[in-house]
């Protein structure tokens, strides 16, 4: 395949994910004023959109609290700064077996699996500019547990994100993932033209070396928008290679914590960086406003 260089690009901060992180840097925010300031001050070193979690505010552990979302979409919006607004509808969706000798009952203490509408129930109520639909169930590395998206109910929730004007973000872990992003697009359950995230070297999804990169590449189709990542050391490579292949950047504390062997990064740091390598390249890297008319997207109010 013949690479065309993106010549004006956009940069996804994902400002703090689900992992358990948050206790492995200071940087990494865990209540909604640290989340929204953080995202804020991505934006301001050149982030168009900031892909957002929530945390337990006391333990730093992953949640799926509505006031939560609710308070950060509201810091961000309220603030001076423009960024376009992404938020995860991944959670709900894990499940974790018992021992392989004995497989069920589920592990109760680490499954939490719910169903499609209370999966968006935090979309409709805070209405972003994009959310993320997770095309696929995988085996997750971090703990032994399934992240379980079935073809139900990712048609249930491609539809009622399709329905509430909210873009979804195809969240593509390996090659299977996209296959299925098509057949919904086909169906009319999403939107063509769609928009992709390639989530390169997540174990056990797609690893992120090149080949395999450009294997996920080929099965977008062209007229779709498609960004990529990786992990830790391999964040910044990855933001080469995207641009590189024609697409768009994401880092973020989400996916990496360090600037450099030894030195925690700050989200704004990692955009800095990842926008210095943009524009060595020869891309622009553009704003807010420019990444809601390539997308279609339109922008929200505060919430009232």
């Amino acid at each position: 395949m013949p690479l065309t260089m993106t010549r004006e690009v956009f940069i996804t901060c994902a400002v703090t994910g689900s992992g358990a992180t948050q206790d492995r840097s200071p940087h990494v925010p865990r209540t909604p004023e640290a989340i929204a300031a953080s995202a804020i001050e991505a934006a301001r070193a050149g982030a168009a959109i900031v892909h957002a979690h929530v945390r337990d505010p006391d333990t730093g552990a992953p949640a799926r609290d509505r006031a939560l979302y609710r308070e950060v979409t509201e810091r961000i919006r309220a603030a001076d700064t423009d960024v376009v607004l992404n938020l995860t509808a991944g959670m709900g969706g894990d499940i974790t077996f018992g021992p392989p000798d004995a497989p069920l009952p589920l592990n109760e203490a680490g499954t939490d699996m719910i169903g499609a509408a209370e999966r968006v129930a935090h979309i409709a109520e805070c209405r972003p500019e994009i959310c993320t639909l997770d095309c696929g169930t995988m085996n997750f590395a971090e703990a032994d547990y399934v992240m379980t998206n079935t073809p139900g109910l990712l048609r249930a929730m491609g539809r009622a994100m399709t329905a509430m004007g909210v873009k979804p973000e195809i969240e593509a872990f390996d090659t299977g993932h996209l296959w299925f992003a098509r057949a919904l697009v086909k169906e009319g359950v999403l939107e063509a033209p769609a928009l992709v995230q390639l989530c390169m070297g997540v174990p056990w999804g797609a690893p992120d070396d090149l080949n395999t990169f450009l294997a996920m590449v080929n099965n977008v189709p062209p007229d779709w928008t498609f960004s990529a990542f990786s992990l830790g050391r391999h964040q910044m490579a990855y933001a080469a290679a995207a641009v590189l292949a024609g697409g768009h950047v994401r880092v973020g504390l989400e996916d990496n914590l360090w600037l450099e062997k030894g030195v925690l990064a700050t989200n704004a740091q990692l955009v800095e960086r990842a926008r210095g390598i943009v524009e060595g390249m020869g891309a622009r890297v553009i704003g807010p406003e420019a990444v809601r008319a390539r997308l279609g997207l339109t922008k929200r109010p505060p919430l009232g």
